[in-house]
């Protein structure tokens, strides 16, 4: 393949919802990425909250029409021939700020050029351009492919729904309010005999609490397999609410592990371990019982991080006790309890 040209492909991706630790409620958005050269073409964007216009929660009609309109089968929706890449992950309104391009044809191949930061229906490229990303030259054959996939396929949606199973129901209860919140579905029960297997593969994930016993996780976990549903399990780690829907955010990630950015969390011996694939934005966060019970809260980072390997001291009495870590950018969340 000639120089000139970037490889173009697709992959899942996640913009992770969640409990902030503020009481904040964040949407969770399951997406299609594009992947030039081998890389997510939102990592070159720093630390952008943002997703796709191939959003899996978008109607079908207007996800075919996003499809068709990358394949420059329609009109560009804004002037000078731009496309929207990425948008704001709770709105999609053009206002909030969004990543544009120009596309064209050239002859067989597809260009992608003049990526700016817009919030109107013009774009300022000396003043909002990414002068450093692009111009890319993709092959008419691979783009058409991966996009027409998108079309073609038959695939099931991102399952976006989790079963919660636990002797506490108030807990389940405000966990399941919670989880609708920020858009994932969540049921309570105890049992599934008898439950048809269409319903089954509704679940992209089961939750257990601490105290739902063995035999009982065994014949859930039997009852989803002789269905042929393949799902996530879940082992609560403590009675706390956004604790527990971190915990069920990471399960419910699908996008491939080399294209996170958030990819390691250890937590032990007084410090947190962390390690991100591009400059991003993380926020780590405290969580801990004490002797009755009762939840305390503690910020204990929020900062960019450079791509490797980070060591980020806690504060002792962040971690003093039972007690978890949760790291969380925009695309991803990783939960860890602390290492004595």
């Amino acid at each position: 393949m000639s120089a000139a040209y970037a490889t173009f492909g697709l992959a899942p991706a996640m913009r992770a919802g969640g409990v902030l630790a503020n009481g904040v409620f964040q949407v969770h958005r399951d997406f299609v990425d594009f992947i030039v050269d081998g890389r997510p073409l939102l990592f070159q964007l720093s630390d952008l909250d943002a997703v796709s216009p191939l959003a899996s929660d978008v109607p079908p009609a207007i996800f075919t029409a996003q499809v068709r309109s990358l394949l420059l089968e329609a009109d560009a929706p804004l002037p000078g021939g731009r496309y929207v890449i990425y948008g704001c992950p709770d709105c999609a309104d053009l206002a909030c700020g969004a990543v544009t391009a120009a596309i064209a044809r050239d002859g067989d191949d597809y260009i992608w050029r003049d990526f700016a930061w817009q919030t109107d229906e013009y774009a300022d490229l000396q003043l909002n351009g990414y002068h450093g990303i692009g111009p890319f030259r993709f092959q008419g054959d691979e783009y058409r492919d991966a996009l027409g996939s998108l079309l073609r396929e038959a695939a099931e949606a991102p399952r976006r729904r989790v079963l919660l199973v636990g002797a506490r129901v108030a807990l389940l209860a405000r966990l399941a309010a919670a989880l609708r919140t920020i858009g994932v579905g969540a049921d309570i029960t105890d049992d599934v005999d008898g439950v048809p297997a269409d319903e089954l593969r509704a679940y992209g994930a089961v939750a257990f609490g601490r105290a739902v016993g063995e035999e009982q996780r065994a014949r859930i976990r039997r009852a989803f397999t002789d269905a042929g549903v393949d799902v996530t399990y879940v082992d609560g780690l403590a009675p706390i609410v956004p604790l527990l829907v971190a915990q069920i955010e990471h399960a419910l990630d699908r996008s491939p592990l080399d294209r996170r950015r958030l990819t390691r969390l250890v937590a032990a011996d007084g410090e947190a371990g962390v390690e991100v694939t591009s400059p991003c934005r993380v926020q780590l966060t405290a969580y801990r019982l004490d002797r009755l019970y009762r939840t305390h809260t503690h910020e204990v980072f929020d900062g960019v991080l450079e791509p490797g390997r980070h060591r980020i001291p806690l504060d002792a009495k962040a971690v003093k006790g039972e007690a978890f870590v949760v790291a969380r950018t925009s695309g991803s969340v990783l939960v860890e309890p602390m290492a004595r």
